[in-house]
């Protein structure tokens, strides 16, 4: 049987700003279908706003429209589909906005942020089992990376959920599906850091923040924070990032590279940014590794000096989804955070209701925010 549920949609792309004013996404009621075979129905408690999803607002990241936006959400079961045994309705449930199918090249590999079904079906706005359980006015909605986590409920795959403690706070919960895994991953997987190397984080969005954590709790020395705000430079000092550099600053890089003796061991670039990731590969050492984890328009392109690529020994990797297992990682994160080794409640700056969702959008566009998360009632 099919549900209403409420769901802020997004229809066209480029709005003008204010958000606030122009309202973008239009929070809807709309039909949800129940879960198929493999898929869980979750009442979703609350969901984190993040760049990917003004990058699809503001169309840096063609996305099929209309489509129900959302991705990094922490709920509760409450109703399953055909074949999924493993769950029960009460669990605490995080979403995972990559699911993966187990089978393809990647996923054997150890890779599920890879999962190549899973990112087809993020590309058509389809779940992983194929198809769309969303509509409106008898038109189709699509899913926004298999979660649609703006909405009072959400059908996903079983693939793009991860059981949590129950005592964990929804609002914090919700970090984890991305912020977390994507900044903290970043360190710990793709790097793979070492306790003692020296560390410069490019961009103190939350994900940029959750790699100042994860690089603290790995051991890094030292930790330099690069942004443009002092807001959040001063967040990143009381998180621990002692050395911070305005990027601002017309010797932002040397800053830097004085900072960290030569150059960093890692640079992480989270802003998303060409001219962020041109400077995280000035402020790495000879030998050093430099990875991006920031998203810019498809079109972007890098130019790489080859000579100091070869002759230096430098490495530049990508990192998506801080190349998560989700299953392993996010329990592993959720430990630490509880043993107050990685404070990620200290990333939230907001809550808001589903209804004042634009105007929250104007906040993470104006850098005003970290994290902010749309609460829903219990």
């Amino acid at each position: 049987m099919t549900i209403q549920t409420r769901a802020a949609v997004l229809r066209t792309v480029g709005a003008a700003r204010p958000y606030a004013d122009s309202r973008p996404l239009s929070v809807e009621t709309v039909t949800l279908d129940p879960p198929g075979r493999d898929e869980v129905l979750v009442a979703i408690k609350a969901a984190g706003l993040c760049h990917s999803d003004l990058s699809v607002i503001n169309g840096d990241r063609p996305r099929p429209l209309p489509m129900a936006l959302g991705h990094e959400a922490a709920g509760v079961v409450e109703a399953l589909g055909e074949g999924v045994t493993d769950l029960a309705i009460g669990d605490h449930v995080v979403m995972v906005f990559m699911p993966s199918c187990g089978h393809c090249h990647p996923c054997a590999e150890g890779r599920p942020a890879l999962c190549e079904p899973g990112a087809a079906a993020n590309g058509k706005g389809e779940l992983l089992g194929g198809g769309r359980r969303l509509h409106a006015d008898q038109t189709a909605l699509n899913h926004h990376l298999g979660c649609s986590a703006f909405a009072e409920r959400a059908v996903v795959s079983r693939r793009s959920l991860v059981k949590i403690h129950p005592a964990l706070p929804f609002e914090q919960a919700a970090l984890f599906g991305c912020a977390v895994l994507t900044g903290v991953g970043a360190v710990v997987n793709t790097a793979g850091m070492r306790a003692g190397q020296s560390v410069a984080v490019v961009g103190l969005g939350g994900i940029g923040l959750a790699s100042v954590l994860g690089a603290l709790a790995s051991g890094a020395s030292p930790v330099v924070a690069v942004d443009l705000s002092e807001d959040k430079l001063a967040l990143a000092r009381s998180l621990g990032a002692v050395q911070t550099v305005n990027a601002a600053d017309a010797d932002a890089v040397e800053q830097v590279r004085a900072l960290t003796h030569g150059g960093a061991d890692y640079v992480f670039e989270m802003a998303g940014s060409v001219q962020a990731l041109n400077s995280a590969w000035r402020m790495t050492r000879r030998g050093g590794t430099t990875v991006t984890a920031g998203l810019p328009p498809p079109d972007a392109a890098l130019a790489v000096n080859v000579v100091s690529l070869v002759a230096e020994e430098r490495t530049l990797k990508g990192s998506y989804i801080g190349t998560c297992v989700p299953a392993r990682d996010i329990p592993r994160y959720v430990a630490l955070f509880r043993e107050g080794r990685l404070p990620v409640d200290r990333l939230m700056t907001g809550r808001v209701a589903l209804d004042d969702i634009n105007a929250a959008f104007d906040r993470l566009a104006d850098g005003q925010a970290v994290r902010t998360v749309v609460t829903f009632d219990a």
